[in-house]
Protein backbone atom coordinates (compact mmCIF):
# COMPACT_ATOMS: atom_id res chain seq x y z
CA UNK A 1 0.00 0.00 0.00
CA UNK A 2 1.25 3.27 -0.98
CA UNK A 3 2.20 5.53 1.49
CA UNK A 4 0.13 8.48 2.42
CA UNK A 5 1.65 11.95 2.87
CA UNK A 6 -0.60 14.98 4.43
CA UNK A 7 -1.21 17.53 2.41
CA UNK A 8 1.44 20.55 1.84
CA UNK A 9 0.95 24.46 2.11
CA UNK A 10 2.06 26.58 -0.65
CA UNK A 11 4.12 29.14 0.69
CA UNK A 12 2.67 31.76 -2.40
CA UNK A 13 -1.30 30.87 -2.87
CA UNK A 14 -1.12 29.47 1.17
CA UNK A 15 -3.44 26.79 -0.57
CA UNK A 16 -2.58 23.27 0.41
CA UNK A 17 -2.33 20.06 -1.98
CA UNK A 18 -0.48 16.97 -1.54
CA UNK A 19 3.15 16.88 -1.88
CA UNK A 20 3.19 15.22 -5.49
CA UNK A 21 2.02 18.76 -7.03
CA UNK A 22 4.46 21.08 -4.97
CA UNK A 23 8.18 21.45 -4.69
CA UNK A 24 10.08 21.15 -1.63
CA UNK A 25 12.69 23.42 -0.55
CA UNK A 26 15.56 23.08 2.07
CA UNK A 27 18.47 25.31 3.46
CA UNK A 28 21.68 24.85 2.43
CA UNK A 29 24.83 25.28 4.21
CA UNK A 30 25.20 28.40 3.07
CA UNK A 31 21.51 29.41 3.89
CA UNK A 32 20.64 29.05 0.03
CA UNK A 33 17.56 27.88 -0.67
CA UNK A 34 17.62 24.30 -2.70
CA UNK A 35 15.14 21.94 -4.02
CA UNK A 36 14.49 19.07 -3.36
CA UNK A 37 12.51 17.42 -5.62
CA UNK A 38 12.96 13.98 -3.84
CA UNK A 39 11.40 14.87 -0.71
CA UNK A 40 14.68 13.41 0.79
CA UNK A 41 16.82 16.00 1.67
CA UNK A 42 17.13 16.17 5.66
CA UNK A 43 15.63 19.69 7.65
CA UNK A 44 12.81 21.62 7.54
CA UNK A 45 11.17 22.28 4.86
CA UNK A 46 8.58 24.71 2.37
CA UNK A 47 6.86 24.05 -0.24
CA UNK A 48 5.38 25.74 -3.28
CA UNK A 49 3.13 24.81 -5.96
CA UNK A 50 5.29 22.73 -8.66
CA UNK A 51 5.07 26.42 -11.21
CA UNK A 52 7.47 27.96 -12.58
CA UNK A 53 5.44 31.01 -12.51
CA UNK A 54 5.37 30.15 -8.02
CA UNK A 55 8.96 29.87 -7.85
CA UNK A 56 9.31 33.15 -9.13
CA UNK A 57 7.02 34.98 -7.10
CA UNK A 58 8.03 33.03 -4.34
CA UNK A 59 11.93 34.33 -5.39
CA UNK A 60 10.60 37.85 -6.14
CA UNK A 61 8.39 38.26 -2.68
CA UNK A 62 11.10 37.46 -0.95
CA UNK A 63 8.85 34.52 0.66
CA UNK A 64 11.47 31.71 1.57
CA UNK A 65 13.17 33.65 4.33
CA UNK A 66 9.62 34.78 5.55
CA UNK A 67 9.01 30.86 5.54
CA UNK A 68 12.40 29.96 6.93
CA UNK A 69 12.01 32.83 9.68
CA UNK A 70 15.99 33.16 8.46
CA UNK A 71 18.18 34.29 5.86
CA UNK A 72 17.00 31.87 2.95
CA UNK A 73 19.13 33.03 -0.32
CA UNK A 74 16.89 32.66 -3.62
CA UNK A 75 18.71 33.49 -7.18
CA UNK A 76 16.96 34.85 -9.79
CA UNK A 77 17.27 32.18 -11.95
CA UNK A 78 16.01 29.28 -9.54
CA UNK A 79 13.21 28.36 -11.34
CA UNK A 80 15.13 27.43 -14.59
CA UNK A 81 17.27 25.45 -12.49
CA UNK A 82 14.25 23.11 -11.23
CA UNK A 83 13.34 23.06 -14.71
CA UNK A 84 16.48 21.73 -16.29
CA UNK A 85 16.44 19.39 -13.14
CA UNK A 86 12.90 17.97 -14.20
CA UNK A 87 14.13 17.83 -17.65
CA UNK A 88 17.25 15.81 -16.64
CA UNK A 89 14.97 13.86 -14.66
CA UNK A 90 12.55 12.77 -17.72
CA UNK A 91 15.74 12.17 -19.82
CA UNK A 92 16.29 9.57 -16.76
CA UNK A 93 13.07 8.21 -17.10
CA UNK A 94 12.85 7.44 -20.97
CA UNK A 95 16.38 5.82 -19.84
CA UNK A 96 14.42 3.54 -18.06
CA UNK A 97 11.75 2.82 -20.00
CA UNK A 98 14.22 1.86 -22.63
CA UNK A 99 16.23 -0.70 -20.67
CA UNK A 100 12.54 -2.31 -19.58
CA UNK A 101 11.85 -2.62 -23.31
CA UNK A 102 8.74 -0.40 -23.38
CA UNK A 103 10.48 2.01 -25.89
CA UNK A 104 10.34 1.44 -30.34
CA UNK A 105 12.86 3.76 -31.98
CA UNK A 106 13.37 4.15 -36.00
CA UNK A 107 10.44 5.79 -38.23
CA UNK A 108 9.69 2.31 -39.89
CA UNK A 109 9.48 0.45 -36.47
CA UNK A 110 7.36 3.02 -34.93
CA UNK A 111 4.86 2.89 -37.70
CA UNK A 112 4.28 -0.97 -37.40
CA UNK A 113 4.36 -0.82 -33.67
CA UNK A 114 1.32 1.69 -33.59
CA UNK A 115 -0.76 -0.79 -35.67
CA UNK A 116 0.92 -3.72 -33.47
CA UNK A 117 1.22 -2.60 -29.95
CA UNK A 118 -0.26 -0.76 -27.24
CA UNK A 119 0.77 2.45 -26.81
CA UNK A 120 1.54 5.23 -24.02
CA UNK A 121 2.92 7.68 -26.02
CA UNK A 122 4.76 9.09 -29.19
CA UNK A 123 7.88 10.40 -29.12
CA UNK A 124 9.41 13.19 -31.42
CA UNK A 125 12.22 15.04 -31.52
CA UNK A 126 11.77 18.96 -30.68
CA UNK A 127 13.19 19.59 -34.47
CA UNK A 128 11.17 16.39 -35.89
CA UNK A 129 9.93 17.25 -39.28
CA UNK A 130 6.28 18.57 -39.78
CA UNK A 131 6.14 15.62 -42.16
CA UNK A 132 7.25 12.95 -40.52
CA UNK A 133 4.75 13.67 -37.61
CA UNK A 134 1.63 13.98 -39.62
CA UNK A 135 2.62 10.82 -41.09
CA UNK A 136 2.37 8.88 -38.28
CA UNK A 137 -0.59 10.21 -37.11
CA UNK A 138 -1.99 9.54 -39.92
CA UNK A 139 -1.15 5.91 -39.10
CA UNK A 140 -2.45 6.06 -35.73
CA UNK A 141 -5.47 7.37 -37.30
CA UNK A 142 -6.28 4.00 -39.31
CA UNK A 143 -6.89 2.20 -35.67
CA UNK A 144 -9.96 2.88 -33.68
CA UNK A 145 -11.06 6.76 -31.88
CA UNK A 146 -11.14 5.04 -28.57
CA UNK A 147 -7.18 3.39 -29.80
CA UNK A 148 -5.62 6.79 -29.73
CA UNK A 149 -8.00 8.92 -27.98
CA UNK A 150 -5.86 11.30 -25.59
CA UNK A 151 -2.98 9.62 -26.92
CA UNK A 152 -0.10 11.52 -25.65
CA UNK A 153 2.60 13.25 -28.14
CA UNK A 154 6.00 14.09 -26.30
CA UNK A 155 8.13 16.60 -28.19
CA UNK A 156 10.04 18.09 -24.74
CA UNK A 157 13.33 16.75 -25.66
CA UNK A 158 15.82 17.35 -28.34
CA UNK A 159 17.20 14.67 -30.96
CA UNK A 160 20.48 14.33 -28.83
CA UNK A 161 19.07 14.52 -25.69
CA UNK A 162 17.05 11.43 -26.81
CA UNK A 163 20.55 9.59 -27.90
CA UNK A 164 21.53 9.91 -24.89
CA UNK A 165 18.72 9.02 -23.13
CA UNK A 166 18.20 5.60 -25.57
CA UNK A 167 21.96 5.34 -26.26
CA UNK A 168 21.30 5.28 -29.77
CA UNK A 169 22.20 7.89 -32.77
CA UNK A 170 19.83 10.10 -34.45
CA UNK A 171 16.61 9.48 -32.94
CA UNK A 172 13.79 11.35 -34.31
CA UNK A 173 10.51 9.29 -33.70
CA UNK A 174 9.87 6.95 -30.88
CA UNK A 175 6.73 5.14 -29.55
CA UNK A 176 6.93 4.08 -25.62
CA UNK A 177 4.87 1.05 -25.50
CA UNK A 178 2.56 0.99 -22.60
CA UNK A 179 2.66 -0.90 -19.56
CA UNK A 180 4.33 -0.95 -16.04
CA UNK A 181 7.83 0.35 -17.43
CA UNK A 182 6.42 3.54 -19.26
CA UNK A 183 4.63 4.74 -16.30
CA UNK A 184 7.32 6.21 -14.70
CA UNK A 185 8.01 8.20 -17.91
CA UNK A 186 4.82 9.81 -18.53
CA UNK A 187 4.24 10.79 -14.55
CA UNK A 188 7.78 12.59 -15.06
CA UNK A 189 6.49 14.30 -18.14
CA UNK A 190 3.75 15.34 -17.03
CA UNK A 191 5.33 16.95 -13.83
CA UNK A 192 8.09 18.59 -16.16
CA UNK A 193 4.87 20.37 -18.71
CA UNK A 194 3.22 20.85 -15.58
CA UNK A 195 6.00 22.80 -14.00
CA UNK A 196 7.19 24.92 -17.07
CA UNK A 197 3.55 25.23 -18.62
CA UNK A 198 1.62 26.45 -15.99
CA UNK A 199 -1.39 23.70 -16.53
CA UNK A 200 -2.87 22.19 -13.61
CA UNK A 201 -0.98 18.68 -13.40
CA UNK A 202 -4.36 16.65 -14.31
CA UNK A 203 -4.46 18.87 -17.77
CA UNK A 204 -0.84 18.65 -18.34
CA UNK A 205 -0.42 17.05 -21.52
CA UNK A 206 -3.90 16.37 -21.98
CA UNK A 207 -5.32 18.79 -23.50
CA UNK A 208 -3.31 19.76 -26.99
CA UNK A 209 -3.97 22.93 -29.02
CA UNK A 210 -2.03 24.82 -31.70
CA UNK A 211 1.31 26.46 -30.91
CA UNK A 212 1.57 23.89 -27.85
CA UNK A 213 5.05 21.98 -28.00
CA UNK A 214 3.42 18.41 -26.48
CA UNK A 215 -0.02 17.67 -28.50
CA UNK A 216 -2.62 15.14 -28.47
CA UNK A 217 -3.46 12.68 -31.24
CA UNK A 218 -6.52 13.33 -32.55
CA UNK A 219 -9.25 11.19 -33.75
CA UNK A 220 -10.30 10.95 -37.16
CA UNK A 221 -12.30 13.81 -38.55
CA UNK A 222 -10.93 16.63 -35.95
CA UNK A 223 -7.78 17.28 -37.53
CA UNK A 224 -7.10 20.98 -37.51
CA UNK A 225 -6.90 23.48 -40.87
CA UNK A 226 -3.42 25.00 -41.38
Amino acid sequence: MARHEPERTCIVTRATRPPAELIRFVLGPDREVVPDLKHRLPGRGVWVTARATMVDEAVKRRLFSRAFKAEAKAEPGLSAKIEELLRTELRQALALANKAGMVVTGFTKVESAILEKPLAALIHAAEASEDGRRKLAAQLRKRSAAAISGLPVVQALSGLELDLALGRSHVIHAALVAGAGSDGFLKSWHRYRSYSSGLDAERAGLEGEAGRPDDLIEPAGSERNE
